[in-house]
């Protein structure tokens, strides 16, 4: 048996199953979960976490790794131990992409608001529910629509709508934050080929020339919702230590905003039918 499936049985053998929601039955010879309880919550085979415990399984992947972790419950710090003891060792020049555990978890506390997680180049890396009802599915784009910086300034279609000065200021602060994560990063490719892309779009060119630096803390827009009609949102970026990863909460600025949040959180994705 290998460090990490030592570590795996160990994890699992600490969790109650109420914990994460699931019933107790009786009899249990042991505490914890059952292995096809940790597939189950994670999402993979029952046998591949039996082969992961006995040392007999290549090495899982970093979106395995990140789905162990949610099940299990791990800490930050034990998340970052699995992944390396999976051979995924953080790499300090390159902007961290994995989501934690525990943004998971406020992401998952937070099911009210509309809540996207994005990277230091403003990929989009994880979303909520409410997020994909307010602003459209991410997944029926491809990745590089899910870049918010390439979606503004190679104009994709999208639900949001500014005045002009709250076009303005959303792409200064875009940029200045930008150019912030270029001097944290400086030996990431990915963020290399952004800027190189983004330099072919004449707005983009103008604003980075500026060399402005800053933080992108929050916009006012509007979002143009195809079943609910506007709806007004403050847009609030958290940004996590360490990682640099940025929670965006979108609260509503009024009380009809409100009441489309939670009509949108009732119907999700589905598409209202119009009464005739």
């Amino acid at each position: 048996m290998t460090e990490l499936g030592v570590a795996l049985r160990a994890w699992r053998d600490r969790l109650d199953p109420g914990a994460v929601g699931l019933p107790h039955q009786s009899p249990r010879r042991v505490a914890g979960l059952r292995r096809g309880e940790l597939a189950q919550l994670a999402g993979i085979s029952a046998e591949y976490v039996v082969r992961l415990e006995q040392g007999r399984a290549s090495t899982p992947s970093a979106q395995v790794c990140s789905a162990l972790a949610r099940a299990l419950r791990l800490s930050d710090d034990e998340q970052a131990h699995l992944l390396r003891l999976a051979g995924h060792a953080a790499d300090p020049a390159r902007i961290p992409r994995l989501v934690p555990a525990s943004v998971h978890r406020i992401v998952e506390q937070l099911a009210a608001s509309p809540v996207g997680v994005f990277d230091a180049a403003w990929q989009l890396l994880h979303w909520n529910p409410l997020f994909a009802a307010v602003f459209g599915d991410p997944t029926s784009v491809g990745d590089d629509e899910r870049n918010a910086l390439i979606a503004q300034f190679e104009h994709h279609a999208t639900r949001i709508r500014q005045t002009p000065a709250e076009r303005v200021a959303f792409e200064e602060s875009l940029v200045a934050d930008l150019r912030a994560t270029t001097s944290r990063y400086p030996a990431d490719p990915v963020v290399g080929a952004l800027v190189a892309r983004l330099d072919r779009a004449p707005r983009f060119r103008e604003l980075w020339a500026l060399r402005s630096v800053g933080d992108h803390q929050g916009a006012h827009k509007i979002v143009a919702h195809p079943e609910v009609g506007d709806i007004a949102v403050d847009s609030n970026v958290l940004t996590t230590q360490n990682t640099n990863l940025r929670l965006v909460v979108d609260t509503p600025r009024n009380a009809e905003a409100r009441s489309k949040f939670d009509l949108l959180a009732t119907i999700g994705l589905q598409e209202m039918t119009s009464k005739s």
